[in-house]
């Protein structure tokens, strides 16, 4: 058995290289001149792409490909129907009824969390000080600010003709781009491939591989195990008698692409509910029981079968990249950051090996052998 190539970056000659740059150039000044237009086009090739593999599969059961992109799609809208007539529903319930619940958990944390922290520590806290009718009525007004936005924004598109037509045409055109996308996907694909120079087609082909792994394994696979611990975390909260189960559940599913912060974050305000709602020994042990089952499944079972190692990232790289994300282009940073940091770790490990293996790097070795 042979030896598997080493990494080297392939010989581009000096006028593909601008042809490269000048491409580059102009795709990037289109994005900005159309980028209102191209984001249904971005989110129709984001579906396409993660729904892709499902079609595929069907095609390997005989499947007509047409046939099979008409059955994802149903089962789209009825998982669509499903969250917005059960979930949504039961998070709206859930966020109303922790608002009702403020007043009675904050006084509940002066007359017996307080107390109680005093006595064990030792200490004096200044209570009188601690407004808890005027904290509530922040947070309410705080997330009722948040609510008018919201309806603002709806209000201002519906007034304003252009906007609404051209919000109402992106959301047909999404599912109908998407639709198409998905039916064409291997065609579009082998056009793309065979538009390339021959001379970097199988190192192009190489990485686009990779990073479609990496890509896949984030998209389809960590989104999958955030929603799966999300469900244990709420079904199980539901389970021990924890009020606002699901949505402290959903809370810790959905941050928990953070190795451990999901846990952090959701044993955190699930011991706070849990401390003001039954001060017991017992309930606070059985909710910590819940999300030691939920980590140990995460971990034997949700990431290894769902995930793999096929992203890879280091939590610090985690941590930096959605912080990152977030102060450069916000809540849409935020989101993209993961997947753009798994696509670019298998350009960095290439580039990094490309380099170890280039004469620029063994340079000085092959001179003391000479």
């Amino acid at each position: 058995m042979t030896d598997p190539q080493p990494e080297r970056f392939p010989h581009i000659s000096r006028t593909q290289i601008l042809w490269f740059l000048g491409g580059l150039l102009v795709t990037g000044w289109l994005i900005w001149l159309l980028g209102p237009v191209l984001t249904p086009f971005f989110i129709s090739i984001l579906l396409a792409y993660i729904a892709n593999p499902v079609v595929e599969w069907m095609e390997r059961l005989h499947i007509r490909r047409d046939l099979a992109v008409a059955l994802v799609f149903v089962l789209a809208f009825v998982l669509l129907a499903v969250a917005l007539l059960i979930i949504v529903p039961v998070l709206i319930r859930e966020v109303a009824e922790l608002f009702g619940r403020l007043p009675g958990y904050f006084q509940a944390l002066q007359e017996t969390v307080l107390p109680w922290v005093e006595d064990r520590l030792d200490i004096r806290l200044d209570l009188e000080t601690f407004d808890a009718e005027r904290a509530t009525s922040l947070i309410q007004e705080y997330f009722h600010n948040i609510t008018s936005a919201a309806g603002n924004v709806l209000t201002t598109m519906t007034r304003s003709g252009g906007r609404f037509i051209v919000w109402l045409t992106g959301m047909v055109l999404v599912p109908l781009v998407a639709f198409y996308l998905m039916r064409d996907w291997n065609r579009l694909m082998e056009a793309l491939r065979d538009m390339l120079p021959r001379n970097v087609e199988p190192t192009v082909v190489r990485l686009i591989s990779q990073c479609d792994e990496a890509l896949g394994g984030f998209l389809r696979g960590q989104v999958l195990v955030m929603i799966s611990l999300g469900l244990i975390y709420g079904v199980g909260l539901w389970i021990v008698g924890l009020n606002n189960a699901f949505a402290i559940g959903m809370i810790a599913g959905l941050v928990s692409f953070v190795p451990y912060l999901g846990a952090i974050i959701g044993i955190l305000l699930a011991g706070v509910t849990a401390v003001i709602q039954d001060f017991s020994i017992m309930f606070l042990l059985s909710v910590a029981a819940v999300f030691v089952i939920g980590q140990t499944i995460e971990s034997l079972l949700l990431t290894p079968k769902l995930v793999g190692d096929r992203i890879g990232l280091h939590p610090v790289l985690v941590i930096f990249m959605v912080m990152a994300g977030g102060q450069l282009f916000g809540f849409t940073g935020i989101l993209l950051a993961l997947p753009v940091a798994a696509a670019g770790t298998v350009l960095v490990r290439f580039f990094y090996q490309s380099y170890k293996n280039s004469r620029l790097y063994q340079q000085e070795g092959d001179q003391e052998q000479s």
